[in-house]
């Protein structure tokens, strides 16, 4: 029996990936992504600015990890690019796959629970790639939608739209959107999807979710929350 009607109301349920179920990387991550391309330690900063200035282009599919990388980028003379090129796929995939445990925890519930959920991501090609293998998204998700492959960043409307269609059409009044950022939950508010602007409160995230059973107490430490056992 589902014992939260919150969740029990909606339809459908659609989760962005990082900032909800994928952790942000930790400074350390950028420290050795930036010093992998040459960049001084104290420069990250400029790097990380650089990155996201040419990041759109890549998580939308219209250029390649090379084109990506070679834009201005890359400092270092000590390798070619063709060499290097595969370390900084990796070290920038292997960023943004690492999830929350807690909020895993809470999908696997909702799963049990008979809920239908769909994953609508900004990513690349080679993130999306990555996180279409993992376990938990192989077993709980029934569809994932990603920029790359759609074309479309969020909050593009046809991102949500794409993402309305691959979870079968749902009542958008009855299909929660859960994201990190704000935009993107004024964007799919305005087609109508029920939002939730996630800030890292495991709790309220619980209660919008069918469970079999009572959800379990949750610290919330900050971004990130524990389960209490």
């Amino acid at each position: 029996m589902t014992l939260r009607p919150p969740g029990s109301a909606f339809e459908a349920f659609v989760f962005d990936y990082n900032g909800v179920i994928g952790v942000q990387p930790p400074p350390e991550a950028w420290e050795r992504l930036a010093q992998l391309a040459g960049w001084p330690a104290d420069r990250t900063p400029q790097f990380m600015q650089a990155f996201w200035a040419r990041r759109s282009g890549y998580d939308a599919g219209v250029i390649t990890s090379a084109q990506f990388w070679s834009s201005g980028l890359v400092l270092r003379t000590d390798r070619t690019f063709g060499d290097l090129l595969p370390e900084l796929i990796a070290t920038d995939t292997a960023m943004w796959t690492e999830v929350d445990p807690a909020v895993i925890h809470l999908l696997r519930a909702a799963h049990r629970a008979g809920a239908r959920l769909t994953l609508l991501s900004n990513a690349p090609h080679t993130v999306a790639d990555a996180i279409d293998v993992a376990e938990w998204s192989c077993s709980l998700m029934s569809r994932t939608i990603y920029s790359a492959r759609i074309g479309l960043n969020k909050p593009h409307r046809g991102a949500y739209e794409a993402a309305l269609a691959a979870a079968g059409w749902p009542d958008p009044a009855s299909t929660l959107f859960i994201d990190d950022r704000s935009e993107n939950c004024a964007a799919a508010a305005q087609l109508g999807i029920q939002t939730l602007h996630y800030t890292g409160k495991l709790g309220e995230l619980a209660q919008h979710l069918p469970q079999l059973h009572p959800a379990p107490a949750v610290r919330e430490t900050g971004t990130a929350a524990s389960v209490a056992a």
